[in-house]
């Protein structure tokens, strides 16, 4: 049997382009004489489609979109992604399903079983799990069926009881598909990997594993589809962020008429979170998930052309250079804003970036406007010495300046910030933590700069002086980040420990972090909670990212 894998990249809720794209691939798959054609979960409505779910005219949509799709089942049969409703009336309303259509109709319609709710996931709000399991014949033969988490629950996972392969073993398959939308973060790549070739050698049976690819908002798919033969072979693997599709031809022993892909390593069982924060570590398929994040954002919603301000420092010039390679240097406008107290090498540094990359600029000066500012609230600021309210006037007039333009003009502000940052508050609300997209949000200041070495691994984009420059604001003479907080070396792996790995102080501290220095950086994470609830999307590359991933109080006495 021939198995076409369609990895495709969908748009929540644009049913016509979604039908059209994936009609595209039956006829591509059909050409090439695939018996059977695999797509994504939830390929017909885009996945997460959240909330839109509660929308019976959407799930409406759905359900036309996948009566026209089934017109396509002649010669070839599908398999593809689609919320139906929940006929037995008992729990939620809808399950999210897998749709088997042959000979112009559905055939078979297959259930989710296990059901994400952490992290990004939420879909225990609005499917109910399968209670039956049937393998799906055709052509000779016996096909186990799953989406996505079904086939991380091995039978030791302890969020699932069932385990629905185990469910599947009797009458014995010969074969195992799997429809994902599994989201990329650096730490994943592998441990996915794992999970395939695990049930793999569990079950003695051969899988098609097949990936959503693209950007939906913060959540960043891969793609990175699979297909190993049932001794556990590799032989078979799409395109990483980018939409591709491959037949592959099934044997009867259950091995694959293909050459086997030589893995550099073998990854036998699921791999751990890194027990410490690693900067390098898979930098450039982060690279990738940004480019790919900033331009499917742009793309999805109709926007054409950015902004942000560019102000010499490294998260700006990393953007910028990101930016222009997802929307093209035309595209991307950088504003130099300085003030009386930015150094002629910050403003020269931006310039100087803004004509290596080939993108348009300006510089407007805020020094009139700031000293505007100041005289209209000296009546109450009179005895008082300037501090942190005037430093944050200049972030603010910058934020108001790059809307300005923003709004004038249809631009979208990008906004800089990173992770370092948004972690302990070190921003300014409503001057820049403004923007439309953060898009390095998911980032430590440790893995910018690795983003900014593997952006000048061929020549020298971002200029060198900015890489070697110590981090600054330049909000008042001589500011330095580290006049703020610890040094981003020492601060990024306690805030890697508490963010992502969910460590106690106390377990920190036993990592050897002065005790005091982990206080501190913790409360600073706590206490400025409402600071990021007010904050854009953010692009995704963790496993742990500010925003609809972690939802934390803003009012709340731990560790406070």
């Amino acid at each position: 049997m021939k198995i076409f894998l369609a990895q495709q990249n969908y748009h929540i809720g644009n049913f016509e382009f979604n039908l059209h794209k994936m009609i595209q691939a039956v006829h591509t798959a059909r050409s090439q004489q695939a018996d059977l054609i695999v797509f994504s979960e939830l390929s017909v409505c885009g996945y997460p489609p959240r909330d839109f779910l509660e929308f019976n005219d959407f799930i409406l949509q759905c359900e036309h979109t996948v009566q026209q799709l089934c017109k396509e089942a002649f010669g070839i049969a599908l398999l593809f992604g689609a919320p139906v409703r929940n006929e037995n009336g008992i729990g939620k309303s809808l399950h999210n399903a897998v749709i088997f259509a042959a000979e112009g109709k559905v055939k078979q319609v297959i259930h989710k079983t296990c059901l994400p709710t952490y992290d990004v996931f939420d879909e225990n709000r609005y499917f109910e799990a399968a209670s039956s399991w049937h393998v799906v014949e055709y052509k000779g033969n016996k096909m186990a069926v799953t989406i996505c988490e079904d086939i991380w629950n091995l039978g030791n996972n302890p969020l699932y009881t069932i385990c629905p392969m185990d469910q599947l073993m009797n009458p014995k398959p010969d074969l195992m598909i799997n429809l994902s939308a599994s989201p990329f973060d650096y730490t994943h790549v592998e441990d996915r990997k794992a999970v395939i070739k695990a049930n793999v050698k569990k079950y003695n049976l051969p899988m098609f594993y097949c990936n959503a690819v693209g950007s939906q908002t913060e959540i960043v798919f891969d793609g990175h589809s699979m297909v190993f033969d049932r001794l556990g072979n590799l032989c078979g693997q799409l395109k990483s962020f980018e939409e591709d599709g491959q037949a592959f031809e099934l044997k009867a022993d259950g091995t694959i008429n293909t050459s086997i892909i030589q893995e550099e390593q073998d990854i036998s069982e699921r791999q751990l979170q890194p027990e410490k924060l690693i900067p390098s570590l898979n930098i450039e398929a982060i690279h990738e998930a940004i480019v790919l994040g900033i331009r499917d954002y742009f793309k999805k919603m109709g926007f054409q052309k950015a902004i942000l301000g560019s102000s010499g420092g490294i998260d700006s010039a990393v953007t910028l250079a990101l930016a222009v390679e997802a929307l093209g240097k035309e595209n991307v406008t950088a504003v130099l804003l300085p003030s009386e107290y930015s150094s002629d090498h910050s403003v020269n540094d931006a310039v100087q970036l803004s004509e290596k990359l080939g993108n348009p600029y300006h510089t407007l000066s805020i020094r009139e406007i700031n000293n505007s500012f100041l005289h209209t609230l000296s009546p109450l600021f009179e005895g008082t010495s300037f501090g942190l309210a005037e430093e944050n006037i200049q972030s603010r007039i910058r934020g108001n300046l790059l809307m300005a333009i923003a709004n004038k003009f249809g631009f979208i502000l990008l906004n800089t910030s990173n992770k370092s940052e948004l972690s302990t508050g070190y921003g300014t609300l409503y001057g820049d933590m403004a923007g439309g997209i953060a898009v390095l949000g998911d980032c430590y200041k440790t893995q910018v700069y690795a983003l900014a070495k593997y952006i000048n691994r061929d020549r020298e984009l971002i200029p060198f002086n900015i890489l070697d420059k110590a981090p600054s604001a330049e909000l008042r003479p001589g500011q330095k980040d580290s006049d703020s907080l610890p040094e981003y070396e020492t601060l990024d792996q306690v805030l890697y420990q508490y963010i992502e790995r969910r460590k106690s102080p106390d377990d920190i501290k036993s990592l050897g972090f002065e005790s005091a220095l982990v206080d501190r950086i913790l409360r600073l994470v706590n206490i400025n909670e409402y600071k990021r609830n007010q904050f854009c999307p953010i692009i995704r590359i963790s496993e742990k990212a500010f925003g609809v991933g972690r939802r934390m109080p803003i009012v709340g006495k731990y560790l406070s």
